[in-house]
């Protein structure tokens, strides 16, 4: 259905698709009316977001969830109970071969990055570090490290940025012998 205002006439077309022949009616039969919307939007807490009601001005965080004409905030802890889909943390590992010492590793990344931790031994089976406290730099053997970590968005950076880095290294290491 459509209104067209042709030279000051108005006809609303009502197209229905059907077999039986459109109706057009002339601007007499045209009742005026106005329309008012409200854009308030209203958003309802779920589960564990709804235990404890926010102050005025307190910030509600978790996901934002439409249904329908609804809408619901909920707990990413909830995300499971209402929809089929599941959250699940990725932990990464990565081996490179490297026949460096261990220590020419630990003193370059430690130029490269702000944070390079030692950890115990107890902890890592062997001499290891931590970068940024979110990826672990293990010595597996002469020919071999490896990097561990625990997959988000700034883990994968700060990994991405070793691996370089490592490699980087290696190739100046080759090309000094």
């Amino acid at each position: 259905m459509f209104m067209a205002d042709i030279a000051g006439v108005r006809v609303l077309y009502t197209g229905d698709y059907s077999r039986e022949e459109d109706c057009h009616l002339c601007a007499a039969e045209i009742l005026h009316f106005s329309l008012y919307f409200n854009s308030e939007k209203m958003a309802k807490t779920i589960r564990r977001l709804a235990e404890k009601t926010p102050e005025v001005g307190e910030t509600v965080s978790g996901f934002l969830v439409k249904k329908a004409f609804t809408y619901q905030i909920m707990a990413l802890d909830d995300f499971h109970v209402f929809s089929q889909l599941s959250t699940e943390n990725i932990s990464q590992r990565i081996t490179i071969a490297y026949s460096g010492a261990f220590g020419v590793l630990k003193h370059r990344l430690k130029q490269i990055f702000e944070s390079v931790e030692s950890l115990p031994d107890e902890e890592s089976e062997g001499p290891a570090f931590r970068v940024h406290e979110r990826l672990t730099v293990k010595y597996e053997s002469e020919k071999h490290i490896s990097l561990h970590w625990r997959s988000d968005p700034i883990s994968d950076m700060v990994s991405d940025s070793v691996i370089i880095s490592i490699l980087l290294i290696l190739i100046l290491i080759t090309s000094y012998c």
